[in-house]
């Protein structure tokens, strides 16, 4: 399996990502291929995941994500693809049944994240 994106200490992103940290993953459609593919990071505009073999930028896939929260059901555009077997795909319609869920997925993304302490964390005791 691919690597993740590398990512600079800035951002010029609108609105942030979060990292699934491995447990989210998408089915996706796109050129006549079918791929499973673990999500690297996610947000209301769009999603990064891992695959071997990247369609064309422009390309539109189809996507389903297998998450807890139930079915989310999106369509999407290529507009960033990694040497490192990164892309990233940019939302252009999702329905409104699954837009709160992917918005109750964020939330528990989110949630998970924060609560996590760093490991260099030094002892209270």
């Amino acid at each position: 399996m691919a690597t993740a994106f590398a990512r600079p200490a800035y951002s010029r992103r609108r609105i942030s990502r979060v990292e699934t940290l491995g447990d989210v993953w998408v089915y996706w459609r796109c050129e006549g291929m079918d791929d499973v593919s673990r999500v690297c990071d996610l947000s209301v505009g769009g999603l990064s995941l891992s695959t071997p073999v990247p369609p064309p930028l422009g390309a539109k896939a189809r996507l389903d994500l297998l998450v807890q929260e139930g079915q989310i059901r999106a369509e999407a555009v290529v507009r960033h693809i990694t040497t490192q077997g990164g892309l990233g795909l940019q939302f252009i319609a999702i329905t409104d049944q699954d837009c709160p869920r992917l918005v109750t997925l964020l939330n528990r993304l989110r949630s998970s994240s924060t609560r996590k302490l760093p490991s260099f964390a030094p002892s209270l005791a």
